[in-house]
């Protein structure tokens, strides 16, 4: 039964900013890609994202969704993953949340986010030149499938999908079986506005697929 007093609201009709806080407050939480990316000069970059996602396991890939500044012009991680076709995804756990929102700062380009918040690459990746973050506990190494754009200008869509080729997991978050824990990563997730939400033990239930 639909409930009274549910207001609609025409999206295509209003304004791009209106529309971004329209998304961000009702779709969510939404997990965070920490994407490590270099320059063709080999300067690194590292920024996060909550338009982000699993795409696929066969083979198994990732996608986050890198938007057009509010000026409409493409954020360095873009411009790096369109040029050298490579990126890292670090999680965010609640250890390293505060780390991550400083690096969302809109630095110069080729200006190294690693440096300037403090980071540390950690430059064990087999399979891309590009480091993983080493604070953070699972690092994702990825190649460029494709970037699908989706509009122009200020906060338009471009969507990177990338195939993951390899994954780095501190031990100390696997199972018995080996697998990740979801119990124990901590994950840190976006709501609207400045919260975060961070995934605890306690707040985790299970239900039984039908």
């Amino acid at each position: 039964m639909a409930k009274e007093g549910i207001s609609r609201i025409d999206l295509g009709e209003k304004d791009p900013r209106t529309a971004y806080h329209w998304l961000t407050r009702t779709v969510a939480p939404r997990p965070i890609a920490w994407v490590s990316t270099k320059s063709p000069r080999g300067k690194l970059n590292l920024a996060p994202f909550s338009y982000f996602n699993a795409g696929g396991a066969n083979p198994p890939s990732l996608v986050f969704s890198c938007t057009y500044t509010r000026e409409g012009k493409p954020k360095d991680t873009l411009r790096n993953v369109r040029e050298t076709g490579e990126f890292v995804v670090n999680v965010v756990t609640r250890e390293v949340v505060e780390a991550a929102n400083l690096t969302s700062r809109a630095f110069e380009y080729e200006v190294s986010e690693f440096e300037e918040v403090g980071l540390t690459p950690a430059w064990d990746t087999a399979h891309v030149t590009v480091p993983r973050v080493a604070e953070s506990p699972i690092a994702f190494e990825c190649r460029v499938f494709a970037i699908v754009d989706h509009g122009n200008g200020p906060l338009s869509a471009h969507y990177v999908i990338g195939e993951v080729l390899a994954v780095h997991c501190d031990a100390s978050l696997l199972d018995e079986e080996g697998m990740p824990d979801p119990a124990k990563i901590e994950h840190c997730a976006r709501l609207g506005k400045s919260f975060y939400l961070r995934v605890r033990e306690e707040e985790l239930f299970e239900l039984p697929r039908p």
